[in-house]
């Protein structure tokens, strides 16, 4: 049976939607600024009789042209790592910018407020030091304005004097308090938006997650629906088998009919399992049950390797909680497998269940090779496994996390090299006794 594949998003970083989304507006932005820059030399040269000199100005909207067909040419291969691009990108902006005011009555013109466009973006779209760099390097362009700029007679709102005016210190002033408030607070909003986005990311790579154990869910019943009519026949045929080999006398014939009778109603009992964790995929309802019990339950899931299981409960009494006893069991069941398969030469896997202060914690370890870091990053995704092909689906840990979070739980792995790993299971409890 074909499992549809699940759409998936390339979110591998959050700032990626923001930068793909936003990129398109920036180049639109630095095009409306150099248009604007040069609206305000033609109105300073032609409408204000001040004559501008024509190299300057004309190099500083030819560099911006250039690097701004750039941003729009790669935006898309850019919006991976905007920022190495989109920053010093604002930062030139901000040196043509002081360039163009020089030459159009410096601290006086009343356009210089266009550097806060250049802050404000930076705040939305990049990280805080682009911002807080783009903030530095605008107050202090602002103030050289004081000394490198051309007058204009209409820009003078105070009279000429041979040192800086109070006016012009104080609009100095009043330019880097509104820079770094932009900063500060624009930053912090653009972190919560950001940290908001990395949420819903995740809701969507579990939504996924869901959706493939969904897929895998109606596998596994269609599978068991196609192999149940094949075992009957079978459990049949080795009926008559069985039958035909003791009226014949042939011991050993009938040993084999026997255990094929054995091992399919083991099967049967496996595929009734998955029929009633189909028909609940949520959750069973929780129920009473002792500790000690549990654990039994669990170790007889494996009755050929019953003395490689070592059971013990860390209370000091016999002790009863509340929690869905059979998902417990289906979760504790899948990681002592793997901590069995991990075991070479038959050592012993230690299993145990203590009751702290704010839940049930259960440890299994097994005194296997261990898991390095890379591999207990990705230990409880779905379909990963380092066994060899054909003796494991990877899907036995992915279960017991998923078991643990929707419980509000966790699972977590401990390794060293050579020394085994521990895996260990928290869950809460809704009620416990002890006796």
């Amino acid at each position: 049976m074909a499992v549809a594949p699940v759409p998936t998003l390339d979110f591998s970083h959050p700032a990626k939607v923001v930068h793909r989304a936003v990129l398109p507006w920036i180049v639109r932005l630095r095009y409306g600024m150099i248009l604007g820059e040069v609206a305000l030399v033609l109105l300073v040269s032609v409408a204000l009789n001040v004559r501008v000199p024509f190299f300057p100005p004309a190099f500083v909207v030819v560099l911006q042209l250039c690097t701004n067909y750039w941003l729009g040419r790669n935006r898309d291969r850019l919006s991976e790592n905007a920022e190495r691009a989109v920053g010093p990108l604002l930062l030139l902006d901000a040196v043509c910018l002081t360039l163009i005011l020089a030459m159009t009555g410096g601290a006086t013109n009343p356009f210089s407020l266009l550097y806060l466009v250049h802050i404000t973006f930076s705040a939305v779209i990049l990280h805080r030091a682009w911002t807080w760099a783009l903030g530095v390097v605008s107050a202090i362009s602002f103030g050289l304005l004081f000394w490198i700029s051309k007058p204009v007679p209409a820009f003078q709102t105070h009279a000429a004097t041979e040192v800086v005016s109070l006016h012009l210190l104080g609009m100095w002033v009043a330019f880097t308090t509104a820079a770094l408030l932009i900063s500060y607070f624009i930053g912090k909003v653009s972190q919560e938006a950001r940290e908001k986005e990395q949420e819903l990311l995740e809701m969507q790579k579990r939504l996924a997650r869901n959706e493939r154990l969904a897929s895998l869910v109606t596998l596994s019943a269609g599978a068991a629906h196609e192999i149940a009519t094949p075992l009957a026949t079978i459990a049949v045929s080795a009926r008559e088998i069985e039958r035909g080999a003791g009226l014949l006398a042939d011991r050993s014939l009938e040993d084999d009919a026997r255990l094929i009778r054995s091992e399919v109603e083991r099967c049967r009992l496996i595929l009734e399992r998955m029929g009633a964790q189909g028909g609940d995929p949520i959750g069973e309802a929780p129920s009473a049950v002792d500790l000690q019990e549990l654990l039994r339950r669990t170790k007889e899931r494996f009755p050929n390797h019953q003395t490689r299981i070592d059971v013990e409960v860390l209370a000091s009494n016999s002790a009863t909680c509340i929690i869905p006893a059979r998902a417990a069991v289906e979760a504790l069941g899948a990681l002592v497998k793997n901590a069995l398969d991990a075991s070479p030469n038959g050592e012993r896997v230690v299993l145990n269940a203590q009751l702290t202060n704010d839940g049930l914690r259960f440890v299994i370890r097994d005194h296997g090779t261990g898991m390095t870091r890379e591999v207990i990053e990705r230990v409880a995704e779905p379909f990963f496994t380092t066994k060899p092909p054909g003796q494991g689906m990877g899907l036995g840990a992915f279960l017991a996390h998923l078991f643990a979070q929707r419980l509000g739980g966790s699972l977590s792995f401990e390794s060293v090299q050579g020394a085994g790993c521990t895996a260990i299971l928290q869950l809460p409890i809704i009620h416990r006794v002890e006796r």
